[in-house]
């Protein structure tokens, strides 16, 4: 039994909490959030079991395909996916700052945990489409090899499903920068 976590996003709220009492009736599942997004997206986000997450998510994408916007399951999230999720890393100094932004919300979190196992790296935050029009983005920290190296991955997964928007990289960010991330 392996701890999982798996995703959905929709197009419309109806099709989405449908999808979501979809996913929990069908494995034994843990609903971590259901929410309405913008533009009026909608998303659910499950743990469990990795056999119970893959066949929830695998329901809410099969019966309702029409409105799927996009969706995962990962086996073994990293340990900071959740603190960056909720806002609750505890991360005192910046070395650099690696940004990367993405159309949509599922992708945002497989980015951050390939960025997150790619190198040494801390999460900062994972923004989830929440007044952001249905964008996302990831934000994290270390040495400057290890956040490059860990973008550029990020990156590398999210550019094929055409949900990538923009990244960067910044060296050695500012004082007042730092203090309004964190």
């Amino acid at each position: 039994m392996s701890k999982a976590i798996g995703m959905i996003e929709f197009k419309t709220v109806a099709t989405g909490i449908t999808a979501a009492d979809a996913m929990v009736k069908t494995s034994e599942v843990e609903l971590i959030e259901a929410q309405t997004v913008c533009p009026g997206k909608y998303i659910a986000l499950v743990s469990g079991d990795l056999s119970a997450v893959k066949a929830a998510v695998d329901v809410a994408c099969t019966q309702y395909e029409t409105q799927l916007i996009d969706s995962f399951v990962l086996g073994n999230p990293h340990e900071s996916i959740f603190p960056a999720i909720y806002g609750t890393t505890n991360v005192e100094k910046i070395s650099a700052l690696g940004i990367l932004e993405t159309y949509d919300a599922a992708s945002i979190i497989e980015a951050a945990d390939i960025a997150a196992k790619t190198a040494i790296v801390d999460l900062i935050e994972l923004r989830i489409a929440k007044g952001m029009c249905g964008k996302s983005y990831m934000l994290l920290t270390g040495e400057v090899s290890a956040v490059e190296a860990a973008i550029d991955k990020a990156k590398a997964f999210v550019g094929p499903k055409g949900m990538y928007l923009d990244s960067s990289v910044i060296a050695h960010p500012d004082k007042k920068v730092c203090e309004s991330i964190l």
